[in-house]
């Protein structure tokens, strides 16, 4: 599969700067939602974007700083615990997407996002389901979406030793339930996703 068909197909209708739009943390009890946005080059790819969540810390972290390098423009959003509880965890996902696009020094010609999530935006767009392992913009996003919102949950757990950030990066892992019956829930917590515990 080529990683680059939908940029290049859309290059070949006469778009430019083609972006990908990806979200890391809709799923987690805690910490907020990031989303990157990401305008790569089509003529140096860099070998090994894929999924995030397919690749090992390491090799997400080296990937991060290739892609930085290498982007014609990135732009990275998070929206926190309280706004997701207010609006709930796709609406928050919609608005960090958004703010995300909107954020990029460039303008996108058109937005790939992953998913299949439309966002309110005026540019042109299309969600791929799976779009994060069949497209090379996408793939780049989530990889830095993911770098980022790892390191988020790293602070967190310093500050809130007692939940297992560090490993679990705000996942409801047994060991993360558990602390939570026992400890309650801290102020990183979603509301909306923990009710059931406390």
């Amino acid at each position: 599969m080529d990683k680059l068909f939908y940029e290049r197909q859309l290059l070949s209708e006469g778009y430019t700067a083609v972006c990908g739009v990806d979200e890391v943390g809709r799923g987690p009890l805690a910490g907020p939602v990031v989303c990157a946005a990401v305008i790569m080059p089509q003529n140096a790819v860099i070998e090994g974007v894929d999924d995030s969540k397919k690749l090992s810390a390491k090799k997400r972290e080296a990937l991060d700083v290739l892609i930085r390098q290498n982007a014609i423009a990135y732009a990275i959003c998070r929206i926190e615990p309280q706004v997701i509880d207010e609006i709930n965890i796709l609406e928050a996902t919609r608005l960090c997407m958004k703010n995300a696009v909107e954020s990029l020094a460039v303008l996108p010609g058109f937005v790939l996002t992953d998913g299949n999530m439309t966002l309110d935006i005026s540019i042109p767009q299309r969600s791929l389901i799976k779009g994060d392992s069949l497209c090379y913009s996408i793939g780049a996003a989530s990889i830095i979406a993911k770098v980022y919102r790892d390191k988020i949950m790293d602070e967190y757990a310093l500050t809130y030793p007692q939940y297992g950030f560090e490993k679990n990066k705000g996942y409801g892992t047994a060991a993360h339930i558990a602390a939570i019956k026992e400890a309650g829930i801290c102020p990183i917590h979603r509301r909306s996703f923990t009710k059931k515990w406390i």
